[in-house]
């Protein structure tokens, strides 16, 4: 089969399709035929050499796919349906071998290419939003990097559990997106301080949630940024890994703070998440309050001009690969 090796840690260069055996298929896995993967932040950490995969999982790139079922193993699932499956490693190729519990069939309603940009941000946003966080309806949530994959995933899913969101991105045009969402408090972070921001915005009351993406960068404004109880849940570290944290302020708010990551969860923690992902979002789905957001789609020959975009930090929505 084709699929996309990493020839060294370095820029775009350093991805090739190859031709490559396809995977054996474990007991309790499923084989899919894939039909697109998403392009995550993650695919570009473990390609600079920084993020390698877990022990025992695909040396290739990819978190998420949609396909169909060439295998299916002694799972519940049959040969053609269609599906989308959450990895920890291995999509950016032609088949992939998954434990079945990772996969759920696609939702109702999406076109397939699209529906590979969902299951990693779905998951994202709901194992850390509402099972992490416990975001409830009337909240106020803060979202980094609003018009990403999961920046728009994560608006959406606040909105449809009643909450309030608050994002911040670096330009009017990614704040448009959050805007056409039904955002109102829109920040530019490379012009404005958010902590005043959100401080005029709420009557000086805070966050009840933050969902950041930045990390060490912006620890001391998250924190100062919460209300009383409030819960910060670090996914991501483009800003940095270590900072300071006043543990002082933290605990005069009685607030906490999380850090968590998905490609390393054993595959219970995200069979869980999925079959949470299907109960949950997909309903969301099916009623029109969440839905896929694909910025650009490349063939998976253009695999290099694709993370050559991720690069240049300008894109909006999900970058997807899409099988010939």
């Amino acid at each position: 089969m084709r699929a996309v090796v990493i020839e060294g840690a370095g820029g775009p260069d350093v991805l090739a399709v190859r031709d490559v055996p396809e995977p054996v298929v474990r007991p309790g896995e499923v084989l899919i035929d894939v039909v697109a993967a998403g392009l995550n932040r993650a695919d570009v950490q473990q390609r600079r050499g920084l993020y390698p995969p877990p022990e025992g999982a695909s040396s290739l790139p990819g978190l998420e796919v949609s396909g169909r079922i060439a295998d299916a193993g002694d799972s519940a699932f049959a040969v053609g349906d269609a599906v989308v499956a959450l990895l920890a490693g291995g999509g950016y190729a032609e088949k992939v071998a998954v434990p079945a519990g990772q996969v759920v069939r696609a939702p109702d309603g999406v076109d397939l290419v699209e529906a590979a940009g969902l299951p990693e941000t779905a998951a994202t946003v709901w194992s850390n939003l509402v099972l992490q966080a416990g975001l409830a309806t009337g909240e106020d949530v803060l979202i980094h990097g609003a018009s990403g994959g999961i920046g728009v995933m994560a608006v959406q899913v606040s909105l449809a559990l009643g909450a309030v969101p608050h994002v911040t991105a670096g330009s009017t045009a990614k704040l448009g997106i959050a805007r056409s969402l039904g955002v109102r408090t829109l920040i530019n972070y490379r012009e404005q301080d958010f902590v005043e921001e959100l401080r005029s915005a709420t009557g000086g009351r805070g966050m009840d949630v933050i969902l950041d993406v930045v990390g060490a960068k912006y620890l001391a404004r998250n924190v100062e940024s919460l209300a009383p109880g409030g819960r910060l849940v670090v996914i991501g570290l483009q800003g940095g890994a270590t900072a300071e944290l006043d543990l002082g302020m933290l605990m005069g708010k009685r607030a906490s703070v999380a850090g968590t990551t998905l490609r390393a969860r054993p595959v219970g923690e995200k069979t869980a998440i999925m079959a949470a992902v299907r109960d949950h979002v997909w309903p969301l789905v099916a009623s029109g309050a969440v839905k896929p957001f694909v910025g650009r789609t490349y063939p998976l020959a253009q695999v290099a001009e694709a993370h050559t975009y991720f690069d240049a930090g300008e894109h909006t929505g999900k970058i997807l690969l899409v099988m010939d």
